[in-house]
């Protein structure tokens, strides 16, 4: 059996190149478009996602600390970028199309509410009564529907595969007892046919892990920072203690800030390796010769080990433990919530208050189609622009 070795992980190069996703046999854009001819398909759909509104605005949506925390923590645009270098690294080294999982790592955030996961939930809860709200699926809405730049089309046009790439990154979608597929997903599906059932291409696959491993990695580094944990309690972890004690080892009173940066340049070429050798054995088991077979396999052909999974299980178990219910991170998700839940009830009560491209055509204040209006507006806010509106709308001595 392969070992995690420089030499194992070497003669790897180019395994899963039969299984690559040839450009010049995607299955197209739902908008005809005559091709650039100096970029392929997925090329283009990374330009068409770095150049969007949405992408820009990740720059001030947070992960984990609010707005105005500190300019050194994670944004949605800067964990984007570092799941797009990972992504890159594995899908080229072992032969798939980088350009494809590129535009799907880039791509894989625009849905995501301001505030993290407290903006989310509080949309969710918010949007219970009117078909739900799903980061996912509010991705899918960007990228078809939302962003306006193009004069023949709404959103942006992509590829098959990058939608698909898109909305199943994290495996078939389908129901699942009482969480229903989203609706925006089921609507633009029967329009263009996803094959929500299967799985994606590894492309997509790689993304999917590769947003795993950079969230783990980065988790820590923004919450050692911070203070939320001491390093002594890292130590102490599976895999995580190990690597950072064979740094100091090696680098003997090291300072902190690079103990922490080269333990958790470590911890990412681990789990990179690991999912290379761990997909290679399932590559060898299953013997797909195709993306159209990588589909149709019933599960993930690119994953963890079973060892590797279950260190990642116990980092994310601290990290929850430790950093998102960190009584600092609590308060600050606390205010978020009620931000943002303050925004929805009053716009969906006063929609007239939206701004004047947002109100127009909407069917009166508490309606389905208001209530959709609001979330699209609200979702797509940045941190700073939630805080703001929220003065703007409930501050008296601040203008409107």
């Amino acid at each position: 059996m392969l070992q995690n070795t420089s030499q194992d992980i070497a003669a790897l190069a180019d395994c899963f190149a039969p299984l690559a996703t040839d450009p010049a046999e995607s299955r197209g854009r739902l908008h005809k478009e005559d091709e650039s001819p100096t970029r392929t398909v997925y090329q283009r759909d990374r330009d068409r996602i770095i150049h969007c509104g949405a992408f820009r605005r990740l720059k001030y949506k947070t992960q984990v600390f609010v707005y105005g925390e500190g300019e050194n923590y994670r944004t949605r645009l800067t964990h984007s970028l570092e799941v797009s270098q990972i992504a890159r690294s594995i899908s080229r080294f072992v032969g798939l199309n980088e350009d494809l999982a590129e535009a799907l790592a880039l791509a894989h955030d625009l849905g995501h509410t301001c505030f993290g996961h407290a903006g989310e939930d509080v949309l969710q809860e918010c949007m219970a009564n009117y078909n739900g709200f799903d980061h996912n699926a509010q991705g899918l809405r960007i990228v078809t529907k939302l962003e306006h730049r193009y004069a023949a089309f709404d959103g942006l046009n992509l590829t098959w595969e990058t939608l698909e790439g898109l909305v199943k990154h994290n495996g078939p979608i389908v129901a699942k007892g009482e969480k229903p597929v989203p609706l925006a997903i089921t609507e633009y599906n029967a329009v263009q046919d996803l094959a929500l059932a299967t799985w994606p291409g590894a492309e997509a696959q790689v993304a999917a892990i590769s947003d795993d491993i950079a969230y783990n990695a980065h988790d820590f580094d923004d919450g050692l920072k911070a203070g939320l944990f001491p390093l002594e309690a890292v130590m102490e972890l599976p895999l995580v203690g190990p690597i950072f004690k064979g740094v100091a080892e090696r680098y003997p009173g090291l300072e902190k800030g690079r103990l922490i940066h080269e333990s958790l340049r470590g911890l990412i070429a681990a789990m990179v390796n690991d999912v290379i050798l761990e997909s290679y054995r399932r590559f060898k088991s299953f013997k797909p010769t195709s993306t159209a077979e990588v589909r149709g396999l019933g599960q993930a052909l690119v994953g963890f080990s079973t060892e590797m999974a279950a260190h990642e299980k116990a980092v994310k178990a601290f990290l929850f433990t430790n950093m998102y219910r960190h009584t600092r991170v609590v308060r600050m998700t606390s205010k978020a919530k009620r931000i943002v839940r303050d925004l929805f009830d009053l716009l969906l009560a006063e929609p007239h208050l939206l701004p004047d491209d947002w109100h127009l055509g909407l069917d009166g204040p508490k309606t389905l189609k208001t209530a959709r209006r609001v979330a699209d507006y609200i979702a797509g806010m940045t941190d700073k622009f939630a805080l703001d509106e929220h003065a703007r709308l409930f501050d008296p001595t601040v203008k409107s």
